[in-house]
């Protein structure tokens, strides 16, 4: 089964907002996958972003429970699909040893809101939101055992 890990800097914001969005929006089309959220860079200890809680939430998105983690050398072995947020994020993977045909940049790059205000949050969620669904098609085209037989079959 295909692996996808959505990874920013701090799995506070971006990569939970970006796995939630894609964990709804693969259910309505069909696309079954392991996928998972990291931080490349420091770990905060306070949890998800506040205000990534409450943008998702205005679209019906609970993201509350994240808890974030940190991008392991065991993320390695097993994850077929790097989606990052920036180029700098794709950089360090490379420096790591991941092969850069495995590493997505969402969206060409989505800047991180981290502290700062609502209008700033939606703006990000947006987006995620339209990169996500960018994606999934391009998820859709180059791995197409991702979706399920029922659906493939009646298309």
């Amino acid at each position: 089964m295909l692996h996808i890990l959505f990874i920013c800097t701090g799995n506070t914001c971006r990569s939970p907002m970006a796995k939630a969005i894609f964990a709804k929006r693969s259910d309505e089309l069909g696309i079954h996958c392991i996928f998972s959220s990291a931080a490349l860079g420091f770990l905060s200890s306070s949890g998800v972003s506040q205000n990534a809680v409450k943008v998702c939430n205005e679209i019906g998105i609970d993201i509350s429970e994240h808890r974030p983690r940190v991008f392991r050398e065991h993320d390695i072995d097993v994850t077929d699909v790097y989606v990052v947020m920036t180029a700098a994020h794709a950089q360090t993977l490379l420096t790591v040893g991941v092969p850069i045909d495995k590493i997505h940049i969402l969206g060409g790059g989505i800047p991180d809101p981290y502290g700062s205000d609502m209008v700033t949050y939606r703006k990000c969620l947006k987006s995620i939101v339209d990169a996500i669904e960018e994606f999934c098609v391009m998820l859709m085209e180059k791995y197409p055992e991702c979706r399920n037989k029922e659906q493939t079959d009646e298309e």
